[in-house]
């Protein structure tokens, strides 16, 4: 069981560092001003996945404040400009796993930056979108307008179509930033959510300036000798610009010089935007790559854009520690489990010496005696024998040494008085019943026990009965002269031995030396010690 859970541990932490190699990934770039609302939805979710959202690209679930998920959506309410920065969303499904990076680039303007650009040719109709579904979604009244480069569209030119501006034959006077406004109110508050868009117009290709949206400073984890990978993901307008270059460079090196380094390069298309995206394939990582910066380079007509990333050797001392920790945990388990085996007795009586030097405030329980000694009167010399145990050596021990109090039959009876009542009472008054056991002779000495045993049997009456119904008070059997027979005493007494077993007393079989005889003596009285009320009765009721 214990192996088991160290090897838990150990899978566990395996796991966490490999399980982000498994995903495929996608990035988006959104511009956003500060003070709006923004909604941010992950691809590909529907009511049957599991989405988790953290920051960072690092993998830490901590969202920072005045963001929230609901529903799986990211909520920015509203968008501040420290949450400027990268979110991850990883999308869990029978199908697969997905994770897409949100690059949020948050401004003070009251109008962002365009996230797209929309060609409409000279003197033809087109529409701009909103672009602002998770909004729309709300169910809540909304108000929807438009700006052109952040001043009013007339409202005699804005035809709507569920959001989306329609324009009718577009002319040179047109073309600029348009920016959707939502007004809407959530939760009692009412918010602007604001998404921007680059209208061109022209019969010819529309040049824009390039913009990498990874790397951004990024840290990649490697080992060294082994493979790795570094993506690159530029935003290059609306088509394929042939005047465009992209490459890499290593240090200040290019790539085509290092035989373990191999970049795959393409154009994709994401709805009416286009992106180049490259990977440097690393087959596997000389130790001189570590901290030397890779950086995609894009080159267009109108600006020149790099995006780097460092590669970093991975730290396991985070998992040697975490390893360490479950071995040392388990073993301390395992020390402490076999320590309490063997050492539980004196574990129990140094703790409660050591609580009679703390003050405390313990209510009495109302009893006389911590212990009524039950024993067969002596009618052979094995019940001479119980006897002696019973009035002489126990009360010498557990009176005299320890200050407990005992009751004894034919010591602290009075005579004359009706024994049944006696019984009855007394050993309602006690915290302990202590029935002491002799092992039986021949067979006509054990029958002679066994048909004089009356006394023994109403005690066993009265407190087995308690004892068993009412755990008041605990029965501690102690065997006397060697093995007892069990099968010819009550079924109480072969229960209250089944379950908690007796202590052995028997001086003659102890040992031949003076050392290992003391030595058993002396684990009797700790184990004898150990089942009788941690405080004697007499010590409660003098602090009282």
């Amino acid at each position: 069981m214990k192996a088991a859970a160290v090897w838990m541990c150990v899978l566990s932490a395996l796991l966490s560092c490999s399980t982000a190699q498994n995903h495929s990934e996608e990035t988006d770039h959104y511009w956003v001003s500060a003070g709006h609302l923004f909604l941010l939805k992950c691809p590909w979710s529907n009511a049957s996945s599991h989405v988790t959202w953290s920051r960072g690209g690092g993998g830490t679930l901590r969202l920072p404040s005045g963001v929230e998920v609901k529903d799986g959506v990211l909520w920015f309410m509203p968008v501040q400009i420290d949450h400027n920065g990268t979110y991850t969303c990883e999308t869990r499904c029978e199908s697969g796993c997905m994770r897409v990076n949100f690059l949020l680039s948050v401004s003070t303007e009251s109008c962002p930056e365009p996230s797209e650009v929309r060609l409409i040719r000279n003197s033809s109709s087109g529409e701009l979108p909103c672009k602002q579904e998770e909004v729309f979604s709300l169910k809540s009244s909304r108000k929807v307008r438009w700006m052109k480069d952040c001043r009013p569209v007339p409202q005699q030119q804005q035809q709507h179509d569920a959001g989306g501006l329609r324009l009718l034959a577009v002319s040179q006077r047109d073309p600029g930033k348009y920016t959707c406004l939502v007004d809407v109110t959530v939760e009692g508050k009412n918010y602007t959510a604001a998404r921007s868009v680059q209208l061109a117009i022209g019969s010819g290709p529309v040049y824009v300036a390039p913009q990498v949206v990874m790397p951004q400073q990024d840290v990649v984890i490697v080992q060294v000798g082994m493979r790795a990978e570094v993506k690159c993901l530029a935003y290059v307008g609306l088509t394929e610009d042939e005047e465009m270059s992209a490459f890499w460079t290593i240090g200040r090196d290019d790539p085509d010089t290092y035989k373990e380094v191999n970049v795959s390069s393409e154009f994709i298309p994401r709805g009416n935007k286009m992106f180049w995206r490259s990977t440097l394939f690393i087959s596997r990582v000389p130790r001189h790559f570590l901290d030397v910066p890779f950086t995609c380079n894009i080159q267009s007509l109108l600006a020149h854009e790099q995006g780097s990333a460092w590669l970093r050797e991975a730290d396991h001392s985070a998992f040697h520690l975490s390893v360490a920790l479950c071995l040392l945990a388990s073993g301390t388990m395992v020390l402490v489990a076999v320590l309490f085996h063997f050492f539980k007795v004196d574990l129990v009586l140094a703790y409660r010496k050591l609580l009679t030097h703390l003050p405390k405030q313990q209510v009495p329980d109302g009893k006389l005696y911590d212990a009524y000694v039950s024993f067969l009167h002596p009618d052979s010399v094995r019940s001479d024998e119980t006897e002696r145990f019973a009035v002489q050596i126990l009360p010498e021990e557990l009176e005299d040494q320890h200050g407990y109090s005992l009751y004894i039959r034919g010591r602290d009876d009075c005579p004359g008085e009706a024994m049944h009542d006696a019984i009855s009472t007394t050993v309602s008054q006690c915290r302990r019943l202590i029935i002491v056991l002799s092992s039986p002779g021949r067979t006509g000495e054990t029958l002679q026990l066994l048909d004089h045993q009356n006394q023994l049997c109403y005690e066993q009456k009265v407190g087995l009965y308690d004892a068993l119904t009412r755990n008041d008070p605990g029965v501690i059997l102690v065997e006397t002269g060697g093995p007892v027979d069990y099968s010819r005493l009550p079924q109480s007494l072969r229960y209250i031995k089944q379950k908690h077993g007796a202590l052995k007393w028997n001086r003659v079989y102890l040992g031949s030396g003076k050392l290992s005889r003391l030595h058993a003596e002396r684990n009797f009285w700790k184990n004898l010690r150990c089942r009788m009320p941690p405080e004697p009765a007499r010590s409660l009721q003098t602090v009282v």
